[in-house]
């Protein structure tokens, strides 16, 4: 009877013991813990000054899912400003945008809405429909607009980034990195404050319907304003997060969470190290955030995946793994073709001056000894090649002297028009300030927006002159005209930017450089 009763008890603790084994060798892939997720990648950067706080495979190559659709709306923010585009135009769902998987707001193809409902479904509801509209609206078609946002990509210093759609829809081809992900959003910020707001707005009503923003840390997290969730299978849970406190901004990209709940959180840790760092080195304290946060261990649990998040939607039989060696080459040559910006033809001619002046250096190389008069006699070729960099190099001078000249002269940026002789008083003039100023303040400016053509940036600056201690300027660059004031210290900077937000007016403070 005892041997009985202990066979029994030995039985019932092996099957309890087989039971928990198998409960372990299912243990979902988010008790492994975030940071050791294959997938994982992040970075958190001080928006005011570029520096990396923190750096986990930041430049590893990953799916960014919606993700993508910061490129699409940074373009959309580039034609607003220039003009190409404006508020009330009429986007148009066509059969093509409609085809889009999930997340998606129209019913049809067919279906119209204005550019900012656009904005808003895209930044709020991540609706792939309406990405791709966006695309085909600014760039002709979706595979056109897409070649645009490499070629962006690129100048920006995402290095790594490759985009052949506008939603981030599954695509291997289709990759960013963790660290370009920030220098884009950052780039959102810097360019085009006056639109930055389009990503904090917690919920939109279209049409009697209310859609709540993905980006649950809007809610939930003081100071996050922004930027945009994103989740494939082939991804993982992505997002790339902006936060301000104390008038200093930083930005997370975390890529590959395991689960909503594992990112958000693990969002939340770094930004919350990262404040904690920015405040003790105020103090004088040397702090980084890997050592304050956990890893690998530090958020596991029962963590569940929905099978859709934010409208990315998946495609059966996609592969996680990306070759290094994707397309990138074809496409820049693409991209390259597709620019019709004046300054790559000036770069061109740069390059081509200096091959010719590096072809005639070579064939001068072996001239011809004159033994008798001990001298060197330079030859034919040697003589053609330099009146070859010769003739180059004069042609050069005269396309930018009429460029120059053409251009009118602004009145902070005299040395772009260098060669227009009524444009070097001014540069002198703006030199001698720009020197003074920063000596004097530390060279802090703010950016208050980026805009079609100077008149609008100049009337930005004048509107709100009186609210700012500092010398407005309107910059020309990248096809915009950015309105900033210079000539602030950091405190000042900072607390104009407070004073302008607060009456409805966004802005960006940059540090000196």
């Amino acid at each position: 009877m005892m041997n009985s009763a202990r066979r029994l008890f030995t039985a019932v603790g092996l099957a309890v013991t087989m039971t928990t084994a198998l409960a372990g060798l299912a243990t979902p892939a988010a008790a492994l813990g975030v940071f050791s997720q294959p997938k994982y990648a992040a970075i958190v950067l001080d928006a005011n000054s570029g520096e990396v706080l923190y750096a986990k495979r930041a430049d590893a190559l990953r799916f960014p899912a919606s993700i993508t659709k910061i490129m699409t709306l940074y373009l959309t923010f580039e034609a607003l400003a220039t003009g190409r585009l404006s508020m009330h135009d009429t986007v148009t769902i066509s059969p093509h945008a409609y085809s889009m998987a999930p997340s998606k707001v129209s019913t049809h193809a067919g279906e119209t809405l204005s550019v900012e409902e656009a904005i808003q479904a895209v930044t709020v509801h991540s609706a792939n429909d309406v990405a791709v509209a966006l695309a085909e609206k600014v760039g002709g078609s979706e595979s056109r607009f897409a070649q645009l946002m490499t070629l962006r990509a690129r100048e920006l210093g995402m290095t790594h980034s490759y985009f052949v759609n506008a939603s981030g829809l599954p695509d291997s081809r289709q990759i960013v990195t963790a660290r370009d992900i920030s220098i884009l959003a950052r780039a959102v910020m810097r360019d085009y404050p006056q639109y930055y707001a389009y990503f904090g707005e917690r919920s939109f009503d279209f049409h009697g319907k209310v859609l709540i923003n993905h980006n649950h840390l809007l809610q939930k997290m003081p100071g996050v304003d922004g930027l945009k969730t994103g989740y494939t299978n082939a991804a993982g849970f992505n997002l790339a997060a902006s936060a301000v406190r104390g008038g200093h901004r930083l930005i997370t990209v975390v890529l590959g969470g395991p689960s909503t709940a594992a990112r958000d959180e693990n969002v939340e840790e770094l930004l919350d190290a990262g404040f904690n760092v920015i405040n003790r080195r105020a103090a004088g304290q040397r702090m980084t955030i890997a050592s304050l946060i956990s890893e690998p261990d530090d958020m596991s649990g029962p963590l569940e995946r929905p099978p859709i998040e934010e409208g990315s939607a998946d495609q059966a039989g996609l592969q996680v793994e990306v070759q290094p060696q994707v397309r990138t080459m074809p496409v820049m040559a693409a991209a390259q073709a597709l620019s019709e910006e004046p300054k790559r033809e000036t770069a061109r001619a740069e390059r081509e001056a200096a091959q010719a002046e590096k072809t005639a250096a070579a064939d001068c190389a072996p001239t011809r000894h004159d033994r008798r008069h001990h001298r060197h006699v330079e030859t034919k070729a040697c003589k053609a090649a330099l009146a070859k960099a010769e003739t180059r190099k004069a042609k050069l001078h005269r396309d930018e002297t009429e460029q120059a000249a053409a251009a009118p002269c602004p009145t902070a940026h005299g040395r772009h028009h260098r060669h227009a002789a009524a444009c070097h008083a001014d540069e002198a003039q703006v030199a001698r300030a720009d020197k003074s100023e920063k000596h004097k303040d530390g060279g802090y400016m703010i950016q208050v927006g980026a805009y079609k053509n100077h008149s609008l940036a100049k009337d930005q600056l004048d509107k709100i002159a009186s609210m700012v201690d500092g010398r407005g300027q309107v910059e020309h660059a990248g096809g915009n005209y950015r309105a900033r004031f210079l000539g602030l210290s950091q405190h000042d900077a900072k607390a104009a930017c407070r004073t302008l937000s607060a009456h409805g007016h966004p802005c960006m403070v940059l540090g000196a450089s």
